[in-house]
């Protein structure tokens, strides 16, 4: 079985919390599944969530270099030298990171409001990218653009794969082929 969930902004990619904090048990009736892979608590976006250890394998060990494309909304107008860095590769305090696809992107129209909303400030735009890795390190999006010199703001994960996040409502599930 392979599940596709947007997952909202604020909840962690585990079933349970000491804490208390929102988890996948408030969206994900099924039993005996495991996200893999995973999103931070304060990213969005597609998580697939499966019961076949040999899927989850193949979707998030890096050897398999699965792609993973996010949109992201940066601090500050992204410039063509910032791009092309990401592009090359991005030396990181754990090794530079592979060469990504990373282009400028529009705000898209399909875009679901964040609850707590992005912090707005008068006098520094933000843009937008799309960036594909094939990696998964920890926080990895966000210290590449904050590397680039543009802090992460919004981090919307839209396709794993073959998987695309397509029209899911954040909290919604899909049952997909695996």
């Amino acid at each position: 079985m392979l599940i596709a969930l947007n997952k909202p902004y604020g909840v962690l990619c585990q079933f349970t919390d000491a804490g208390g904090r929102r988890t996948l048990a408030e969206f994900v009736r099924q039993k005996d599944v495991y996200a893999a892979g995973r999103l931070d608590h304060d990213s969005e976006g597609l998580l697939l969530l499966t019961d076949d250890g040999r899927l989850a394998h193949r979707l998030t060990d890096p050897r398999h270099k699965q792609t993973k494309t996010y949109l992201v909304q940066v601090d500050g107008g992204i410039d063509e030298m910032a791009l092309s860095v990401l592009r090359r590769g991005v030396p990181l305090n754990d090794g530079p990171t592979l060469p990504a696809t990373a282009e400028p992107a529009a705000e898209p129209d399909w875009l679901w409001p964040r609850d707590p909303p992005v912090r707005f400030r008068k006098s520094i735009p933000t843009s937008w990218l799309s960036l594909t890795i094939r990696e998964g390190r920890n926080r990895q999006v966000r210290r590449m653009t904050a590397a680039v010199g543009f802090p992460t703001l919004r981090l919307i994960r839209v396709c794993i794969g073959e998987h695309a996040l397509g029209g899911l409502a954040p909290g919604e599930i899909r049952t997909l082929l695996p």
